[in-house]
């Protein structure tokens, strides 16, 4: 799609700085279900059933309806979705070009009549919503949820992260030690303008199956938006993983980049291996070195050495 192609070429030259030919960027590619979050397997019992009886089967799937309910009010009440959700898009920037910049601040989104077809007009009206989406991502929930149910969020977060053994947390602070450069955090392509004196530069990328509003709410529910950038979001619900991944390497596709894919679906791991790229599979079975807690960065950069080699092929991993 056009629009597609001039969301690469705007996204490529502006994630890099004109000296990085020194520089090396990892770009680590993230499935998000079963992956960095559990969700599936709460509501079907299946993370509880790898316990064999020790995790409380019942448990994890009231968890797991009550996060389903949370995704689905924040989409609905706050980023459009019951107005959108018949024009997922793979990322949100792709009708960028029909966005003519003006101020929103007073828009009536609900009396702009947006709908079929899918004219310039509506094109530009879905813009608008894709904006105001994500400037509502940049400023987090604190901007949305009052007190009260920023508590409440906190102690379900908390709830299902013990239940998990610490899945969320420890999956969260992984992306951190992924996204670190030089010893300082570095969560998106667009910050590496103004970062010539760093030797080395990370990146987290998501790739999810699922819409793309209810995975932006996601990582937003689930402490990811620190790490992940709107624009560092993709959804292959319409165009597949290998197309997703297509259009990663093309924005970011440099002599010294790396690339890593981590998931546990079959989609991701052909998209990776059509591309040549290292797949991390991972594991829900306990005890696992591809789970959360248990990856680490020197797994990670073994699987970079078998595709990359070994010169300097760890050096940012540990």
């Amino acid at each position: 799609m056009e629009e597609s192609k001039n969301h690469l070429s705007e996204q490529s030259t502006k994630g890099f700085a004109k000296n990085t030919k020194d520089k090396k960027l990892n770009v680590y590619v993230w499935d998000m279900d079963e992956t960095i979050i559990l969700l599936k397997s709460l509501l079907n019992g299946t993370y509880a059933e790898a316990f064999c009886g020790s995790k409380d089967v019942k448990k994890g799937e009231e968890l797991g309806k009550i996060w389903e309910k949370q995704i689905l009010d924040l989409c609905d009440h706050h980023f459009y979705y019951e107005q959108i959700e018949n024009y997922n898009q793979p990322f949100l920037d792709v009708l960028s070009e029909y966005d003519d910049g003006r101020d929103l601040s007073n828009y009536d989104f609900d009396q702009d009549g947006f709908g079929p077809p899918c004219d310039d007009g509506n094109k530009r009206k879905l813009a608008f919503r894709q904006r105001v989406i994500a400037n509502k991502y940049r400023e987090g929930l604190q901007n949305i949820f009052d007190q009260q149910k920023m508590k409440l969020w906190e102690e379900l977060y908390e709830m299902t992260d013990v239940y998990t053994d610490r899945w969320f947390s420890s999956a969260r602070a992984f992306l951190e030690e992924c996204s670190f450069s030089d010893k300082r955090p570095l969560a998106s392509a667009d910050q590496t303008r103004n970062s010539t004196s760093r030797s080395s530069q990370h990146v987290n990328v998501l790739v999810t199956s699922g819409a793309l509003i209810p995975s932006l709410v996601k990582c937003l529910l689930f402490r990811l938006d620190h790490l992940i950038t709107p624009g560092n979001v993709y959804s292959s619900w319409e165009v597949g993983k290998l197309q997703c991944f297509q259009w990663i390497k093309e924005r970011f596709d440099k002599s010294n980049v790396r690339f890593c894919a981590i998931g546990d679906g079959w989609e991701e791991c052909e998209a990776a291996q059509s591309l040549k790229w290292p797949f991390v599979k991972i594991d829900l079975q306990p005890g696992s070195p591809h789970r959360f807690p248990g990856l680490s960065l020197k797994t990670l950069g073994f699987y970079f050495s078998v595709i990359y080699g070994n010169s300097d092929s760890s050096s940012d991993e540990e």
